[in-house]
C-alpha cells in the first residue's frame, strides 16, 4: 500500500485533497504546465525549459517519479538553504530583522519548513539571528499578526530604533 501524499487540510487536519489530486486537476486544465494552477506557476518559476519549450516537469505526472535534476533547480529558490549558505555576508546585514509567522496547521503544511528555518537561524552565530519566528495555535495558512498587533510592532520598533534625542510619543497611541 502507497499511502497519498496530502496537499492541503483545515486547522483541524482534516485532508482536504492530495498532491497526485491537485496535479491531476491542474493537467486536467491545461496541459504542458498551462493551467494557471499553483503547480504549473511554481513549474514556470523554477524548473528549466524542457527539449518541447515548457518547463520541465518536477515529477512524471503518471508515476510519480521525481526528476532530481529538476529538484536541484528547485533548491535556488530555497530560502533557508541561501540563507545557510550565505549567512556570513547576509547575517549582519538580516540581524534583528526577520519576523516569520507561521500557523502550525497551515493549510499547505508549510510550517514543517518553518521548523526547518526556525532550527538554522537559532544556530547562527556572527551574528545570532535575533529575529521572531512565531507558530499561531491550531492556524492555517497566512496567519499572522492582525492589524492592530501589526500597529504595536512597528510601534515598537520605530520607538526602539528612532535616532537619539528623537521625540516618540506621537507613536504612544
Amino acid at each position: 500500500i502507497q499511502a497519498e501524499r496530502p496537499e492541503a487540510r483545515d486547522p483541524d487536519g482534516q485532508v482536504w485533497h492530495t498532491v497526485r489530486d491537485s496535479y491531476y486537476y491542474e493537467w486536467t486544465l491545461g496541459d504542458k504546465h498551462r493551467s494557471g494552477g499553483q503547480w504549473a506557476i511554481w513549474e514556470a518559476a523554477y524548473t528549466p525549459i524542457g527539449e518541447d519549450g515548457y518547463p520541465k516537469p518536477l515529477w512524471d505526472w503518471k508515476t510519480g517519479k521525481i526528476d532530481h535534476e529538476v529538484a536541484e533547480q528547485w533548491k535556488k529558490f530555497d530560502l533557508r538553504d541561501y540563507l545557510e549558505n550565505n549567512w556570513s555576508w547576509l547575517g549582519p546585514k538580516l540581524a534583528g530583522k526577520l519576523h516569520v509567522y507561521v500557523g502550525d496547521m497551515d493549510t499547505f503544511y508549510l510550517n514543517n519548513a518553518v521548523v526547518l528555518l526556525e532550527k538554522f537561524l537559532e544556530s547562527t552565530k556572527d551574528p545570532y539571528y535575533a529575529g521572531v519566528v512565531k507558530y499561531g495555535d491550531r492556524r492555517p495558512h497566512c496567519w499572522g499578526p492582525n492589524s492592530a498587533e501589526l500597529y504595536q510592532l512597528f510601534k515598537e520598533h520605530i520607538v526602539k530604533n528612532a535616532p537619539a534625542g528623537e521625540d516618540t510619543s506621537l507613536w504612544n497611541y
